[in-house]
């Protein structure tokens, strides 16, 4: 494929994921799975995971993060600026269309209900993220994974433990492990 019309195709794919992907970066990962694993095959399952972890990791939103660096896997620096345009433009465009308009908006209850049934569709779309996510944890053959999904959830829904708080101490947890295993001269 000529180098003008893979961008082209970068920014054409990154514009739609953002276009119709609503509830925030968590709903792009299916999308981005979807088109650059699943039909391009451009990436594998493992390299979405890793990108998904650094997205997440980094600052700004998610979605434009993943977006960038599955265009810098598929193209290079140049991918990355394409991606992160064609990410960003829908959400600009939508909010310049909607704050010119915001008095309209806010009254209609046909568009309350619509944002309503999107809600909806995005639980749905988190849902099938995460049990997909569970399935490639609880595939590795490493033991701690098995055990952060169900103690978080037990921590956060049960024991309302803060989230910051259990991010810090699976940080300490998994530092501590690869500190001892470096010791002892085996991979993590």
């Amino acid at each position: 494929m000529h180098s003008w019309k893979k961008g082209l195709w970068l920014f054409g794919v990154n514009f739609y994921i953002s276009m119709f992907t609503f509830g925030g970066g968590y709903i792009v990962i299916p999308m981005i799975r979807k088109i650059f694993v699943q039909q391009k095959q451009l990436f594998t399952e493992a390299e979405l995971l890793e990108m998904a972890a650094i997205a997440q990791s980094s600052p700004g939103a998610i979605a434009v993060n993943l977006s960038v660096l599955a265009g810098r896997r598929t193209f290079g620096i140049a991918g990355a600026w394409i991606s992160a345009f064609g990410a960003v433009l829908p959400s600009f465009l939508i909010l310049a269309l909607i704050s010119s308009c915001y008095d309209a908006f806010r009254t209609q209850p046909l568009i309350n209900a619509c944002l309503k049934g999107m809600e909806a569709g995005v639980a749905a779309l988190i849902v099938q993220l995460v049990a997909d996510m569970s399935a490639a944890i609880f595939r590795q053959k490493q033991k701690l994974p098995h055990v952060i999904l169900p103690v978080t959830f037990l921590c956060a829904f049960v024991l309302e433990i803060l989230a910051m708080t259990l991010l810090l101490f699976w940080c300490c947890v998994s530092l501590g492990i690869s500190v001892i295993q470096h010791g002892k001269g085996s991979r993590v």
